[in-house]
């Protein structure tokens, strides 16, 4: 094989690959993780074979998607670093993470399963918590966050997210942001800084309840 169509091939498999991610970004953020793989082969129009040869395991495949969002996470709460306000900056960046649950399927559904526990997932992962701590720190050097807060609770605040979403997605769409406004309030020392979004209607809790039953 000479080097030019070496070349070529390893393009085209790197190709591919980026085309498997964005196809499986996108399948995942609408149906979860558990959404058959020849949908996504589908969405990048490649064969089935192609992926596999890519991504052996379903677990790779999703590995490499959650480090890109947990890499997204990191940089949100970076950027949220340089708002002047530490409380704004704080809040601002719990209301952007909860946002993303309620877009993405495949994110909801990272938080109520263990990470993956591969190279693939550290160096984001670190980066993201680290990016948390020194959000959360600088907040409660300047008195507007309470000092008992640690980045655990904003793993459970994503917890709590997760299971109204998995119920309210589509009987109560809006749920969630009463949610992240009550607990957002519970870290605030000065009390409630914000009115809360609309609280759901009879009706719509009636039918989340119900989408929450466990199926026989």
């Amino acid at each position: 094989m000479g080097f030019e169509q070496s070349r070529r091939l390893r393009r085209d498999a790197e190709d591919n690959r980026q085309r498997i991610m964005a196809a499986a970004r996108t399948v995942f953020a609408e149906r979860g993780l558990s959404a058959p793989l020849e949908d996504v082969a589908r969405q990048a129009e490649v064969n089935i074979a192609t992926l596999y040869r890519r991504f052996p395991e379903r677990e790779a495949l999703i590995e490499a998607v959650l480090a890109d969002r947990m890499t997204e996470l990191a940089r949100l709460a970076e950027e949220a670093m340089h708002i002047p306000d530490p409380w704004e900056g704080f809040k601002g960046f719990v209301e952007r993470i909860c946002a993303m649950q309620a877009a993405d399927r495949a994110v909801t559904e990272a938080f109520t399963a263990c990470f993956p526990d591969s190279p693939a997932m550290e160096e984001p992962r670190s980066r993201a918590i680290e990016a948390l701590d020194a959000l959360i720190h600088r907040a409660q050097r300047q008195n507007r966050l309470r000092p008992e807060i640690t980045s655990s609770d904003v793993i459970l605040f994503l917890m709590a997210n997760t299971g109204v979403l998995s119920s309210t997605r589509h009987a109560a769409p809006g749920a969630w942001q009463r949610l992240v406004s009550l607990l957002l309030d519970s870290c605030s020392p000065e009390g409630p800084t914000s009115p809360l979004p609309p609280v759901p209607g009879p009706e719509e809790l009636h039918d989340a309840m119900l989408a929450a039953r466990p199926r026989r």
